[in-house]
């Protein structure tokens, strides 16, 4: 997993509320065995029109976004569904964190599973920050999560906060995988004192 430190990116501003995991990568993509390769069906059914072309007027398809790297989103994002598909169809598409008031429990476990950071903060921020990307062209933050600050070059300078444990893991690009593994002398130490019975 790639460890998260600090990130500048291009910021897209998703200017919603309470989006579910359905919305952020639909039930009729969840057939592939993969991991990757759901980053073209990211909120599928708001990019693209009933006649199946892309939607221009959708934040995603604009020309001034592409390459964003940011997600900023209203409260509650992420929930529905537990399916960790939503977080690969970000991770795929490009965003390496997504800032918001408040995300779904196992959404924000699944995004530190897979390297993506989440920074809540207040919702005026947030207000904010959305409000600057949709008036500067090329808004750009840095998200420090050694420091835990987030700033951009117009002023904005604000911290947040997030479980020491989770920092950890971020900074170190572990997952569960990987936690394991940092016990893996202790592990074989174990298994040699405790050899497998032979059975008959």
């Amino acid at each position: 997993m790639q460890p998260f430190r600090v990130h500048k990116g291009r910021v897209a501003p998703l200017n919603r509320a309470n989006v579910d995991t359905d919305q952020i990568i639909p039930k009729q993509f969840l057939k592939r065995i993969e991991r990757t390769g759901f980053g073209e069906f990211l909120f599928f059914d708001w990019r693209r029109g009933k006649d199946g072309n892309p939607d221009p007027s959708f934040v995603l398809n604009q020309p001034r976004y592409a390459g964003a790297s940011i997600l900023v989103a209203e409260k509650n994002f992420g929930c529905g569904s537990s399916r960790e598909h939503a977080v690969w169809a970000l991770e795929d598409f490009g965003f390496r964190a997504v800032i918001a008031p408040s995300f779904a429990d196992i959404f924000a476990n699944n995004c530190v599973q897979n390297g993506v950071l989440t920074v809540v903060l207040p919702e005026d921020q947030v207000a904010e920050i959305l409000k600057r990307a949709l008036e500067i062209p090329d808004y750009q933050l840095v998200l420090d999560l050694e420091n835990l600050t987030v700033t951009d070059d117009h002023g904005l300078s604000t911290h947040f906060k997030i479980e020491e444990s989770t920092r950890h893991r971020l900074l170190n690009g572990l997952d569960d995988i990987g936690l394991t593994l940092h016990h893996e002398s202790e592990i074989s130490a174990y298994e040699a004192s405790h050899p497998t019975p032979f059975l008959i």
